[in-house]
């Protein structure tokens, strides 16, 4: 069937490209903060803004605070206000935004009152919770930042933003780039990651595949970063809970994916839940007036998480809803996400003098150039041929393969047992998740459709034929009897080898709402994989699950571990070519791996203390003569079971001991450098070291640059990521790989919170993982 015409083409060139680019050495493009220097918006022009000032002096008050009132129609995703009559209002011109539409008919219908019916012909806004895809879903967000592939992100960015467009949606709710160190919070498969420089990268390459090369093509979708700001540190990993954040901490840590995500050019951005020292997020004029508008100059729109507005009151800084709108308002927040609470009492608080026009009439500009942007004056209404229908592109089809297999992320393979060779003839595949395909969506599903998704089961009957497979569920993910194990242990009997696909309920056990206090294998699912190995079979776990899980046991007693997260749409065929070798597994962790839930929150980027465990072996629990007064465990060691950056393959990397290059500098010159703001800043020093495949199987190495800085005014944590490069090597070959370090890679947040580079003693790693390498050391002088 014919399809998406207008888009296919750029698209099949995007993903050729991205594949010829596969085959080589890659490089991230890198990200430089550059947090001194204000934003530069290319929304607007002279034309435009004429255009918005002569709508705006024809505007009545309830016309523009209509333009600050969005409402979901459709699938909600919290408690909304259970309004409906929503063609009244917009034909009243009392509403701005829609959300949450089902398909290119129905916004038709409603941008049909808005343009045709309302006195000056705005047209309405159309956002969705795109978060891992529209109709073609790859895989989560956790998964996708695993693969350390910024090519691969925006290229699922950009067949997600086609996808939208034609189906009426030209704002998405993504991407979700809250730093977040503790896996019990269900929201971290909806991110990528601890690392602010890891995360900034990845933001920038959603917001360009979102964005595409110009808004006004019509291919393209407005990008919004969300949550602003603090949200990952909810305490105790409880959703919505409270954050307390230093502000050294918000500027070294929580603002930088923000920042980069707007430099990249996203318009909007989407005020959080959470409270932020004891300031709700959705009315904090620090976070929101002091740093996005006056110190990073942002002009775009801000809009609030669904009615964080309204939850105002129980934060307790409002009792009412005209105090919470005042409060949201006043605080930084243009639009109203589903509250309702503008519609109803931001005419009053202007006409009473609490709240001044002019106010109301920038929050109103920032949104008719979002809309003049993204040429919805021009087009407003979508084609309904080109939605969704029929069978999807067979290019997005092999570009959520391709992603599903770089997201992958090989733990454990004692013995070899993968990949899985010609010796093994019968497969016993067991486990509640093998032939699931609603659960390979994973949460925010958007608009994925479980008949898109391929299973396992279904991959490996077509590889090997269904005589050669022995499948048994064994139970339930929360459930099971003793008899449907009975079952699983006597198909693994049967076979040559064991594959086990256990994990997490997705979306009751991940994403939003869903925080877990255990973070072990839910239901009998652990009693299943004991019985399965107790047989003795050679025995591979597939992990699916949208946060890291505690399972000792497991990692202990069972010689293969892939974690395979929620792989999308291709989670079958993906996962059969990495099991039998097809593709070698190359993601690498974006979180810290916790042995236990009482090390949480855990992370690798953090600070050494006075008295750090030193010598200390930390990867056991102290024993009878080990040093007592250092930070330590009495009861577990303080290391992880995988650190940040780990991952397996089926061949082996060395890494020679790195060099540098580069002239003696001095944190003068640095600070110079990064107060002249320069946006395309040049290196001042580069490291290097040669990285050779010495296996026997062609494989991609994610090669990382971490430093850490001793001397300076503020404690520094251990170790920082400042790089990291995708490498493919042939069995025996070797490549320099280096990395260009420019005066932001060295700048801190200084004890009075200023931007500079201070002098310091700095240790460089080139290596595999955030947890080992050998390091060359420099000095910064004054």
């Amino acid at each position: 069937m014919k399809r998406q015409i207008r888009c296919r083409l750029p698209l099949v060139i995007a993903i050729l490209l991205f594949f010829s680019a596969s085959l080589l050495a890659q490089q991230h493009r890198s990200v430089n903060l550059l947090q001194g220097r204000p934003l530069s918006s290319n929304l607007s022009d002279p034309d435009t803004e004429s255009k918005i000032e002569n709508l705006l002096k024809q505007m009545t008050l309830e016309e523009k605070v209509g333009q600050l009132v969005q409402y979901s129609v459709g699938t909600p995703t919290g408690p909304g206000t259970g309004r409906t009559g929503y063609e009244e209002m917009i034909e009243k011109g009392h509403v701005g935004s829609l959300f949450n539409l089902s398909d290119a008919k129905a916004a038709n219908h409603y941008q049909h009152i808005a343009v045709e019916k309302s006195r000056l012909h705005i047209p309405l806004l159309y956002g969705l919770d795109v978060i891992h895809g529209y109709r073609t879903e790859f895989p989560v967000p956790l998964a996708m930042a695993s693969t350390w592939d910024p090519e691969v992100v925006e290229v699922a960015a950009r067949i997600a933003a086609s996808e939208a467009a034609a189906n009426g949606v030209r704002w998405v709710f993504s991407p979700m780039v809250d730093i977040a160190r503790d896996a019990r919070w269900g929201r971290i498969i909806e991110g990528e990651g601890e690392d602010p420089y890891l995360v900034s990268v990845l933001a920038k390459a959603y917001v360009r595949g979102y964005q595409g090369q110009s808004l006004r093509a019509g291919d393209g979708v407005l990008a919004c970063p969300k949550h602003y700001v603090g949200y990952g540190a909810a305490e105790a990993g409880r959703d919505y809970n409270t954050t307390e954040i230093s502000e050294h901490t918000l500027r070294e840590v929580y603002f930088p994916p923000f920042y980069a995500a707007l430099d990249a050019g996203a318009e909007t951005i989407m005020s959080a839940f959470n409270s932020l020292n004891s300031v709700p997020a959705s009315a904090n004029p620090f976070t929101l007036k002091d740093v996005l508008r006056r110190e990073w100059g942002f002009n775009g729109l801000v809009v609030s998480d669904w009615t964080s507005v309204g939850e105002l009151i129980g934060h307790g800084v409002a009792t009412n809803g005209k105090m919470a709108a005042y409060r949201a308002f006043s605080g930084g927040v243009d639009m109203d996400m589903e509250s309702n609470l503008y519609h109803e009492h931001l005419v009053g608080l202007v006409k009473s003098g609490k709240v001044p026009e002019t106010e109301i009439d920038d929050a109103v500009r920032r949104v008719l150039r979002v809309k003049f942007a993204v040429g919805l004056f021009e087009r407003p209404y979508t084609d309904e041929k080109l939605a969704d229908h029929g069978e999807l592109p067979k290019e997005n089809v092999e570009a959520a393969r391709t992603a599903a297999e770089r997201s992958f992320v090989l733990l454990k393979n004692d013995g070899a047992v993968l990949p899985l060779n010609s010796k093994f003839k019968t497969f016993a595949l067991v486990g509640p998740l093998a032939d699931d395909a609603g659960e390979m969506l994973g949460s925010w599903g958007g608009h994925s459709q479980a008949k898109d998704a391929v299973t396992l089961r279904s991959a490996l009957v077509a590889r090997v034929g269904a005589d050669h497979v022995k499948y048994a569920k064994g139970g339930e993910i929360g459930k099971a009897t003793d008899e449907q194990i009975g079952k699983a242990v006597a198909a693994a009997k049967s076979a040559d080898v064991v594959i086990v696909a256990l994990g997490e309920n997705a979306p009751e056990m991940t994403g939003e709402a869903a925080s877990r206090a255990h973070l072990d294998l839910p239901g009998r699912q652990e009693a299943l994989l004991e019985q399965v190995a107790a047989t003795g079979k050679p025995t591979v776990l597939l992990l699916f699950s949208g946060r890291p899980l505690t399972l000792p046991w497991a990692f202990e007693h069972v010689p293969a571990v892939l974690e395979a997260w929620y792989p999308g749409i291709q989670a079958g065929p993906a996962l059969v070519r990495t099991l039998f070798g097809e593709a070698v597994p190359s993601g690498r962790l974006v979180v810290t791996w916790p042995r236990a839930v009482g090390q949480i929150p855990i992370y690798y980027n953090a600070l050494s203390t006075g008295r750090p465990a030193g010598n200390a072996d930390l990867s056991k629990p102290p024993s009878k003569g080990t040093p007592k007064f250092v930070s330590r465990y009495v009861d577990e060691a303080n290391t992880p079971q995988f650190p940040f950056g780990f991952g397996m393959s089926y061949t082996q990397f060395h890494y020679s001991k790195p060099e540098l290059r580069g002239e003696a500098v001095s944190a003068k010159t640095l600070s110079e450098m990064l107060r002249s703001r320069q946006e395309d800043a040049k290196p001042v020093l580069s490291v290097s070291a040669d990285v050779t495949n010495s296996g026997k199987v062609a494989g991609e190495e994610v090669v990382q640059a971490y430093i850490r800085l001793r001397g300076t005014s503020v404690a520094e944590p251990l170790r920082k990521l400042r790089g990291f490069q995708r490498v493919r090597l042939a069995p025996g070959e070797t490549k320099r790989v280096a990395f260009p370090l420019t005066a932001e890679a060295f700048a801190i947040w200084d004890q009075n919170n200023e931007h500079n580079v201070e002098p310091c003693e700095v240790t460089v790693w080139i290596s595999p993982d955030s947890a080992r390498g050998e390091a060359v050391q420099l000095e910064i002088t004054e």
